[in-house]
């Protein structure tokens, strides 16, 4: 499995570059400065075929229509954000002084729902919806990795303080990730990679409430 690790936009997100076949791969979120994922494309020879959002926040977005436009490529969003990519207010742009890319609205996209798979190569990439850091919030299960965008970080969970976060949500969420049973390495929207295993023992979240499966 290859997977690189780029860091965009004004937040320095983490965007995902998985291949999934041979000269082919998706993304997951693409936080801004989308020159940089075309050209990492061109240099690999890669064709990107679908781009998987995680959530609608603009630090996850930002740079997704101009790749789009430019590889063609089937952005997916969960339902409850799907409104997010359209609008500055609700992906909380607007209130970010220091974003200086031009503002583009992603004009397509497919909806996915909890429990949807979306195949690209050899890849099957399951959907679990996990709301708490915003109402559209998913984590991406494939081979041994969940891609938690925003819900849990190493050792930490993604703010709740947000207009359409919730707290309570969060908890429900923390505890079906508790759920999942092995271990996967989790590659999170900022900050280094983990693994569920070690945020089940370390993380002070997954560890007040993960395990409160009752």
């Amino acid at each position: 499995m290859n997977i690189k690790t780029l860091h965009l936009g004004a937040l320095n997100s983490n965007c995902y570059i998985m291949e999934t076949a041979d000269g082919q791969c998706i993304a997951v979120d693409i936080g801004g400065t989308p020159k940089i994922v075309i050209e990492y494309l061109k240099m690999k020879n890669l064709k990107l075929t679908k781009i998987l959002l995680t959530h609608g926040h603009f630090d996850h977005i930002d740079g997704v229509e101009a790749v789009r436009r430019e590889t063609g490529a089937e952005v997916f969003i969960h339902a409850d954000d799907a409104e997010k990519l359209s609008d500055e207010n609700k992906s909380l742009r607007s209130s970010m002084y220091f974003v200086s890319e031009p503002y583009m609205p992603v004009e397509k996209y497919s909806i996915v729902h909890d429990g949807d798979e979306i195949t690209d190569g050899n890849y099957t990439f399951r959907v679990i919806h996990t709301p708490g850091h915003s109402k559209g919030s998913v984590c991406y299960v494939t081979d041994g990795v969940i891609f938690s965008g925003d819900t849990i970080f190493c050792c930490s969970i993604g703010r709740t303080d947000f207009p359409d976060s919730n707290t309570d949500d969060m908890i429900q969420s923390l505890k079906k990730l508790y759920s999942i049973e092995g271990d996967y390495k989790i590659l999170a929207g900022h900050n280094e990679p983990s693994t569920l295993e070690y945020e089940k023992q370390n993380n002070p979240y997954m560890r007040k409430y993960g395990a409160k499966n009752d």
